[in-house]
């Protein structure tokens, strides 16, 4: 997995609250949820990154859009409204941020990937992150439980997890053959 060193606390990222403020009539009452949510996956992928001092902004972009198409576009298939979301960002960046589109495009697109992703370590690394986070620190990805547990302590889940579930009963509801259109193998 890469370097599993754990580091200090990543407590701010001006560009995560940025994109984050942007959308906060998005996310309505779920803003906490959400921040809290990005921060934690921020957190879990920084301390699996061997550079995470060099991809912190990169991380941050991600987890900023990576599920942000559920708010944005009111639905459970919010993997290509997150990649739209973060690709019309990054073009109106400045050239530093839109040389990373492909990257976050292919972190974003992975992050709900069971199986291991072979490329770019940076997007395995998200998508441990994600999964770290979504089982709530049950599946670790070689991350201390004293880790996780600091992290998921900093940030609260103030109800990510609920309204997650909440989506997924309404979308099997609607589309029983799709219950979970962003998994990927």
């Amino acid at each position: 997995m890469g370097n599993t060193k754990e580091v200090e606390l990543v407590r701010h990222v001006p560009i995560l609250d940025e994109v984050l403020n942007s959308h906060a009539g998005d996310l309505g009452g779920d803003f906490a949820a959400y921040r809290n949510h990005t921060y934690r996956v921020v957190n879990f992928c920084v301390a699996l990154s061997a550079d995470s001092t060099v991809h912190l902004d990169k991380i941050a972009l991600a987890a900023a859009f990576h599920d942000l198409g559920i708010w944005t576009d009111h639905t459970f298939d919010y993997i290509p409204p997150a990649i739209r979301l973060a690709r019309a960002h990054l073009s109106g960046s400045g050239q530093s941020q839109s040389a990373w589109t492909s990257d976050i495009t292919e972190m974003i697109f992975q992050h709900h990937k069971l199986l291991p992703y072979r490329g770019d370590s940076l997007v395995e690394q998200f998508r441990c992150a994600d999964l770290v986070d979504v089982s709530k620190g049950l599946i670790r990805s070689g991350l201390s439980r004293e880790f996780v547990n600091n992290v998921l302590a900093t940030w609260p889940n103030a109800g990510f997890h609920r309204r997650l579930v909440m989506l997924e009963l309404q979308r099997l509801r609607t589309h029983p053959w799709s219950p979970l259109p962003m998994i990927r193998l």
